[in-house]
C-alpha cells in the first residue's frame, strides 16, 4: 500500500482535533474504531485525488464549517406536504422528538441510532459500517468512514412488510455554523416495500451516510430534495446492496447550495435486480457560488441485472456541475443491462459541466452504454414557443422543465413526481419575479 501523503494526514488531524468516538455497545464501539482506522489509513481527500479533481474538498476538510445563512422560504408550503406520511424531524442534524411523529408504523421498526448503538446485540451490527466498508474499494471515500466513526445521530429502520405510509425525514437548518453528522441504516427483509422521502438542508455543513440492504424481492423507493439554502454545503453517501429480484430507485433534486457532492454506491449481488439512480439539479451562481457533483459507482455482480443512471443539470451565472459515473460488470455477470446518461443545459457562457462517464466490463454478454452531452437552450423550441405568444422567460422555463423530465420520470410514485414538478414550476415562476 502506498504511503499516505502527509498533507492529507495533517488535514485529518486538524479535522478531528477535540473529537472523541461516541460511546456505545461493544459492536458499535468496534465498528467505530475500525472506521477510524480506515480513515487514518486514507487521510482526507486532496484536489489531486482522481475522484476529487473536479470538486475541491478544502471546505469539507476544514475543522469548522463556513457560516451559512438560513434561507427564508417566505411561507412556502413544505415539500411533500400533501402526501400522507410519517414525519421524522432533524434540526441541524439532531433528532427533534417534539416535532416528529411517534416512531411507529405498520410493517416497519424504527429506532434512533443512539439507542441501537447502545445495545450489546442488535440487527444493525450486520449493516452499520459494513456497506460503507465495502464501498471503499476500489475508490476511497474518507468522509463516509469519518461519518461511520463519529456519527451519533440517525435512524435504524427495519422493514418487515409493505410500509403503511412513506417515511419522511425532514431536515431543518437553524444554526448558521451547524455541522451535521447523520447516519441512517435501512434493512428491507425479503418481499418488503418502503418509500423513503427526505427534504431540507439539515445544517450549514452536512455529512450524511445512508446504508440500505434490499432483500430478495424487496423494493426501496427513495426521493430526496436537498433544500434551497444558498450557502449550505453537503456531502452525502448512499451505499446499497441488492438481493435477488429486488428494486432500488433513488432520485435527488438539488436547487441552490454552495457545494453539494452526492455519492451513490450500489452493489447488485442477486440475480434479476434493478437499480435506477437519477438526479436533477438547478444551479444559479448569481447570489452565491454553486458547485454540484454527482459521483456514482454501480457494480453488477449477478445475472440479468438492470441499472440506469440519469442525471440532468441546468446551470447559469457561473454555476458548475460535475458527473462521475461508473458501471463495473464483474466476470460472470452475464445479461447485464447498464445505461448511463448525463446531460447539462448551460444558460450562459460562464457556467460549465464536467463529466467523467466510465464502463469497465469483464463479461461478454452485456448491453452497456453511456452518453454525456452539454449544450445551450434549444433555439428552435424557443422560437416555436415565442411564435405562439409565449414570452421568452416563460418559454425558457418550459424548455428547462422539459429537459429535466427524463430524470423526474424515474420517480415511481406519481404523486411525489407531481409534487416535484409543481415545486420546480413555482420556483421558476418566482425567479422570473
Amino acid at each position: 500500500m502506498a504511503a499516505v501523503a502527509q498533507p492529507k494526514l495533517d488535514a485529518l488531524s486538524e479535522r478531528l482535533a477535540g473529537h472523541a468516538l461516541p460511546e456505545g455497545g461493544k459492536w458499535a464501539t468496534e465498528t467505530r474504531k475500525a472506521a477510524l482506522a480506515r480513515l487514518e489509513a486514507m487521510g482526507l481527500p486532496a484536489p489531486r485525488d482522481e475522484y476529487w479533481r473536479f470538486t475541491r474538498p478544502t471546505t469539507l476538510n476544514a475543522p469548522d464549517p463556513l457560516p451559512a445563512a438560513v434561507f427564508d422560504h417566505g411561507g412556502e408550503a413544505p415539500v411533500f406536504g400533501q402526501i400522507d406520511r410519517l414525519k421524522i424531524v432533524f434540526v441541524d442534524g439532531v433528532f427533534d422528538a417534539e416535532a416528529s411523529d411517534p416512531l411507529e408504523l405498520a410493517g416497519i421498526e424504527i429506532e434512533r441510532l443512539e439507542e441501537a448503538a447502545g445495545a450489546d446485540i442488535h440487527w444493525a451490527r450486520d449493516l452499520y459500517g459494513v456497506l460503507e466498508t465495502s464501498g471503499q474499494s476500489p475508490v476511497e471515500r474518507p468522509f463516509a468512514a469519518l461519518n461511520t466513526a463519529f456519527a451519533r445521530e440517525g435512524l435504524v429502520i427495519r422493514v418487515t412488510g409493505k410500509a403503511a405510509r412513506p417515511v419522511n425525514l425532514i431536515y431543518r437548518h437553524g444554526d448558521e455554523t451547524s455541522d451535521g453528522l447523520v447516519h441512517h441504516v435501512v434493512r428491507l427483509e425479503p418481499g418488503a416495500d418502503l418509500t423513503l422521502l427526505e427534504n431540507g438542508p439539515s445544517a450549514a455543513r452536512l455529512n450524511q451516510v445512508l446504508e440500505v440492504e434490499v432483500g430478495d424481492g424487496a423494493a426501496f423507493h427513495h426521493v430526496r430534495t436537498q433544500g434551497r439554502d444558498h450557502e449550505r454545503q453537503a456531502i452525502t453517501h448512499i451505499f446499497a446492496r441488492l438481493g435477488r429480484e429486488s428494486t432500488f430507485k433513488s432520485f435527488t433534486l438539488t436547487v441552490n447550495g454552495r457545494l453539494t457532492r452526492n455519492e451513490c454506491v450500489v452493489e447488485m449481488r442477486g440475480d434479476d435486480a434493478l437499480a435506477h439512480i437519477a438526479g436533477a439539479a438547478m444551479g444559479d451562481g448569481a447570489r452565491a457560488p454553486f458547485h454540484h457533483d454527482d459521483t456514482v459507482f454501480v457494480t453488477h455482480d449477478a445475472l440479468r441485472c438492470e441499472s440506469r443512471q440519469v442525471f440532468k443539470k441546468v446551470l447559469r451565472n457561473g454555476a458548475v456541475g460535475v458527473f462521475q459515473g461508473k458501471i463495473l460488470v464483474k466476470p460472470g455477470a452475464q445479461k447485464t443491462d447498464g445505461y448511463q446518461k448525463s446531460q447539462s443545459l448551460l444558460l450562459d457562457e460562464d457556467s460549465q459541466f464536467l463529466a467523467k462517464p466510465e464502463l469497465e466490463i469483464y463479461a461478454d454478454d452485456v448491453a452497456c452504454s453511456h452518453g454525456s452531452t452539454s449544450g445551450a437552450i434549444d433555439e428552435e423550441g424557443l422560437f416555436y414557443l415565442r411564435s405562439r405568444g409565449v414570452p421568452e422567460p416563460e418559454a425558457t422555463d418550459l424548455l428547462v422543465l422539459a429537459f429535466l423530465a427524463d430524470a423526474i420520470a424515474e420517480i415511481e410514485d406519481g404523486a411525489v413526481a407531481e409534487d416535484i414538478t409543481g415545486r420546480l414550476e413555482a420556483w421558476l415562476r418566482r425567479r422570473r419575479g
